[in-house]
């Protein structure tokens, strides 16, 4: 049976975001699931791109609506997963490829249990620290408590299909292109 949904898990800053969108970009038989949030857009961010950026109260408000098939909170801050952003990529015979929170995984593989996992490893925790702040310009307030929380999510990594070391990004990203294309055919 051909996969319809790839799940990409990783501790903040570890790349599921950057092999993702990479891999969505390049084969159009993949569509990236766009999900909402509400974490304040970062300097080269836009609405939709990666996220639909939206106040807590509306948040609020679509969770008391069922509109996500899943959603948590992330460090301190709020991310959902729509059913029409996934209906829609079926629609278009697409294969859903998304990234999201572990504790989303959990959720998705009760609703989807055909889905295929991928867990997104740093090379140390000391890297994954260095790479966060890279990215955001600076130490974020939450650094402590994404480090902690990546720790917990590393650990869960066995519960994956499929988990990749990105020590060398090119290295790492071949191989999960492989990986992906395996399981579309």
């Amino acid at each position: 049976m051909k996969t319809k949904m790839i799940i990409v898990a990783a501790p903040s800053g570890a790349g599921k975001s950057s092999f993702v969108e990479r891999i969505a970009a390049e084969d159009a038989r993949l569509h990236d699931i766009i999900t909402y949030t509400t974490r304040a857009m970062r300097h080269h961010e836009s609405q939709g791109k990666p996220y639909f950026f939206i106040p807590k109260d509306e948040f609020d408000k679509k969770v008391g609506e069922d509109f996500f098939i899943e959603w948590a909170q992330v460090h301190t801050n709020f991310y959902g997963t729509s059913y029409e952003q996934v209906q829609l990529a079926w629609a278009k015979d697409k294969v859903v490829i998304m990234d999201i929170d572990i504790q989303g995984v959990v959720t998705f593989k009760s609703k989807f249990p055909d889905a295929k996992t991928v867990f997104i490893l740093p090379p140390s925790i000391e890297e994954l620290k260095r790479r966060v702040i890279k990215r955001d310009g600076a130490p974020p307030p939450d650094l402590d408590v994404r480090m902690a929380n990546a720790e917990k999510e590393m650990a869960k990594a066995s519960e994956f299909d499929v988990r990749i070391v990105n020590d060398d990004f090119e290295r790492s990203y071949t191989e999960f292109k492989k990986i992906v294309e395996n399981w579309i055919g």
